[in-house]
């Protein structure tokens, strides 16, 4: 059985790509500082899974600590989420966001160097894109300038791979850029619930439409698109959750021909804010308190994804869209 470390296995994403992994016959180990998760995420895997997973509660920023963990445990692959994710907080704490999501990145790769092991998947973000030039995006699509320091994270992240790959080519990596992920298990057990302030659309529509949040913004309604307002690719979690599963499989099967290899992972149809709301009230039969504002520091106008490469390659394709997406994250919503 093959031992998988997910960093940042307790956040949102790492927590659903366990699960998946474990039902997929890996054996998992995660690290994750609750950083922005709740210890409590691992209660759900196990109800779900039967699995208690060992997690190492460690900031992976520091270089010891992260030394250490490779030392105490062996790893055939990393699939590496850990990192910092807030668009407008890293235009505030954009040091912070460097030194954490970079420095991370960098002791991972050491640690699985120093091990003689290989196999890194990167959570990577179709905001590297910046404001594309086409739609939808290519993986051959160029990279423009990044709209926050969030996502200038990701392109250096990237960058840094790709060196590392080059001066050691018996290291295989792959990046995968998706896109807006979204929704919860369907289980109920697991979900989105960030113990910082949600920022990302669907749990702060939740949040609204639960009385948590007493309104929220729509921020910008004057962008070229249908209605004004931004324009989005939302995925499943649990669809993207599973290409992690399959991107890692491709590592361990020495199918990777470009080092390192890269993925977009998105449903491949572009939603706008305003148009995931109406999705919501429709399949929940809530009417949002929403209030129309200005645009936000960081965001980019439309971008959505070319999954082809993906489909064809790893074999992967999602299975739900925004009403299931919206679906079970309002189940998962009204359980917490």
């Amino acid at each position: 059985m093959k031992r998988i470390l997910v960093t940042g296995g307790t956040g949102y994403i790492g927590s659903h790509t366990i699960v998946d992994l474990i039902e997929n016959g890996f054996e998992v180990v995660s690290a994750d500082n609750y950083h922005n998760s709740h210890p409590e995420v691992l209660d759900g895997i196990e109800k779900i899974t039967g699995v208690r997973v060992k997690n190492y509660a460690i900031d992976l920023a520091d270089a010891d600590a992260t030394s250490q963990l490779f030392v105490k445990e062996q790893f055939d692959g990393v699939i590496h989420f850990a990192a910092y994710k807030l668009v407008g907080e890293s235009v505030d704490k954009p040091l912070a966001y460097m030194r954490n999501n970079l420095n991370s990145l960098i002791n991972v790769i050491e640690g699985l160097a120093a091990q003689g092991s290989s196999n890194l998947v990167f959570s990577s973000s179709c905001s590297v894109y910046g404001n594309a030039d086409e739609l939808p995006v290519r993986e051959t699509t160029p990279r423009k300038e990044a709209e926050s320091p969030y996502a200038l994270t990701k392109q250096v992240g990237e960058d840094i791979i790709t060196d590392y790959c080059k001066a050691q080519p018996d290291f295989a990596a792959i990046l995968l850029r998706y896109f807006n992920p979204a929704g919860a298990h369907s289980s109920g057990h697991i979900g989105e619930d960030p113990s910082n302030p949600a920022t990302s659309l669907v749990p702060v529509i939740t949040q609204t439409a639960s009385g948590k949040r007493g309104s929220m913004t729509v921020f910008g309604t004057d962008y070229a698109t249908r209605d004004g307002s931004c324009v989005r690719d939302y995925i499943h979690v649990e669809d993207l959750a599973h290409a992690h599963t399959l991107a890692l499989k491709f590592l361990l099967e020495g199918k990777v021909s470009t080092n390192p290899e890269l993925f977009n992972l998105g449903i491949g149809e572009g939603l706008t804010v305003l148009e995931a709301i109406n999705a919501f009230e429709k399949v929940s039969g809530e009417k949002l308190n929403y209030q129309l504002g200005s645009r936000r520091a960081g965001d980019v106008v439309a971008v959505y994804a070319d999954r082809s490469k993906a489909e064809k390659q790893l074999g992967w394709k999602p299975t739900r869209d925004v009403e299931d997406i919206m679906r079970s994250a309002w189940a998962w919503e009204k359980s917490m």
